[in-house]
């Protein structure tokens, strides 16, 4: 199948389940196309899937992924031992684990087309992803709580597992409990990373999107914690803080730099 093929086998196959579907057009242009797809996606309850159905998606997933160009960690160079920095899509980032700023139900983001690192990553691991976080979820019995995390397989993105935590959110003055809870995120996903054996993992600045933690103190926050996690376990874990702003790149490469030229000054 061509890739446009599959797209259109995806989208009819999503239609069908929708008592609105026949309702809906299928643009004619490629664009019409992979937004009405990714739409359906976003929207999608967590249901069974038939094997054809997760085939035909593995393939055009993989296919869409490698066409935006795949990052794998021996291509960055650590800025500070074994902390990296990278600038980019973490659904492109081959490494062992990635982590997803999720909300508290822990299923994606279900509005369509949003460009949170939510929708994203569910997106581009494919409709198994919200099935095994709702799999998680039902045996837990209650909404995932602030500063802890899960793990689900990476499903079609280039990285072996997701790490999905729920940082605090910040809707007025910011408190000693909102840094808490986020050192809190990344400790969890350093943990539960290494339990499952992964040698490297990718933060996302978590909490600073609609979740209104300001970027500096996160980033400070994410850093330090991170350090102060591997000298206190002896961890060789690779840690790259993955940013897609402008500003978040400049906000830790800062922070990374000076405490290098802090330790080098100590020596």
């Amino acid at each position: 199948m061509t890739q446009e093929e599959r797209r259109l086998f995806l989208i009819r196959a999503l239609l069908c389940e929708r008592p609105d579907g026949d309702r809906l057009q299928i643009p004619a242009d490629t664009q019409g196309q992979k937004d009405l797809l990714r739409a359906l996606m976003n929207v999608r309850q967590p249901l069974p899937l038939d094997a054809q159905y997760l085939e035909i998606e593995r393939a055009y997933l993989q296919q869409e992924i490698a066409a935006k160009g795949v990052t794998t960690l021996d291509r960055l160079t650590p800025l500070d031992g074994e902390l990296y920095l990278w600038q980019g899509d973490i659904t492109t980032l081959e490494c062992d684990a990635i982590v997803n700023a999720a909300n508290s139900a822990l299923l994606g983001c279900f509005q369509p087309l949003h460009n949170c690192i939510d929708n994203c990553i569910h997106t581009f691991a494919g409709l198994a992803l919200r099935n095994a976080c709702d799999v998680l979820m039902q045996k837990q019995g209650y909404a995932e709580p602030t500063g802890q995390a899960k793990i689900t397989p990476g499903f079609n993105l280039p990285c072996k597992y997701v790490l999905h935590t729920v940082g605090p959110i910040v809707s007025g003055k910011l408190t000693d409990e909102h840094c808490r809870l986020l050192a809190s995120c990344y400790r969890s996903c350093l943990s539960l990373a290494e339990a499952h054996g992964c040698e490297s993992i990718a933060f996302c600045c978590i909490s600073t999107g609609v979740f209104g933690f300001p970027q500096q103190e996160a980033a400070e926050i994410a850093v330090r914690t991170v350090k102060a996690y591997k000298e206190k376990t002896y961890s060789k874990i690779k840690v790259i803080f993955n940013v897609f702003k402008d500003e978040d790149d400049r906000l830790y490469r800062h922070i990374l730099t000076e405490h290098r030229s802090a330790q080098t000054r100590a020596f």
